[in-house]
């Protein structure tokens, strides 16, 4: 019973792995050249605009930051910078109250304990207020290319779904799950291919499965388009 059970794990695991080399291997014929599509110069831009991104596109943060960039240059120009008009600089971005509370202290942060610059170390960028894994992962990974863990925000969190890489809600758990299966030195550059087809294929309400090269490996094409399970 026990070798059946063992042989049984291993035959499941070997499956596991084939499943995550084909989505690796659909998602670099999709998106060679995927990356992060804020707009930014250095690790402190980049944090600014991630927290801004919550909860809107990276195309208006973008219209956003361009301005506000040539504005505030320092963790001191945003620590210094008055409440009220810095909330009607990223006003457009929503949420702008919350939004500019926490970059406000995160860069009274920055600039009191850290000499002004973005730390490039998980435990560190966790300290700074609007700051999560996510935002962290986004930094680390595209600002100082260290991969920490893997970015989970809603498009993340609904493709790694819908791939069956994870049948978890939270996005802690989730990052978990994907972390276990896929091979680290391909955490930043999956984070960025999940992002991307999320946005430009597997979107939320329809997703444009003809144009998808996963619906082989693709739990919700079997159980929801193709209408049957394996």
């Amino acid at each position: 019973m026990r070798a059946k059970e063992a042989t049984a794990r291993v035959a499941k695991s070997a499956k596991t792995a084939r499943r995550i080399r084909e989505v690796l291997q659909g998602l670099d014929e999709l998106y060679p050249k995927a990356h992060c599509e804020l707009t930014y110069g250095n690790p402190l831009q980049l944090l600014v605009a991630t927290i801004l991104s919550a909860q809107c596109t990276d195309e208006r943060v973008n219209k956003v930051t361009r301005p506000l960039f040539m504005k505030y240059k320092t963790a001191k120009d945003y620590a210094d910078a008055d409440p009220q008009t810095f909330q009607q600089d990223i006003r457009p971005t929503g949420f702008f109250r919350n939004k500019q509370k926490n970059i406000r202290r995160a860069a009274e942060l920055l600039a009191h304990k850290f000499g002004g610059e973005v730390p490039s170390k998980m435990d560190l960028l966790l300290e700074l207020p609007g700051v999560a894994r996510k935002t962290a992962n986004v930094v680390l990974g595209t600002a100082f290319g260290i991969a920490e863990g893997v970015v989970v925000d809603t498009h993340v969190r609904r493709v790694a779904q819908r791939l069956g890489l994870t049948d978890q809600d939270s996005p802690e758990k989730i990052e978990q799950d994907l972390m276990r299966q896929i091979p680290r030195d391909r955490w930043i550059s999956f984070s960025h291919q999940l992002i991307w087809h999320g946005r430009r294929v597997c979107a939320a309400r329809k997703p444009l499965c003809g144009k998808c090269n996963l619906t082989a490996v693709c739990d919700y094409f079997r159980q929801v388009v193709d209408g049957h399970e394996s």
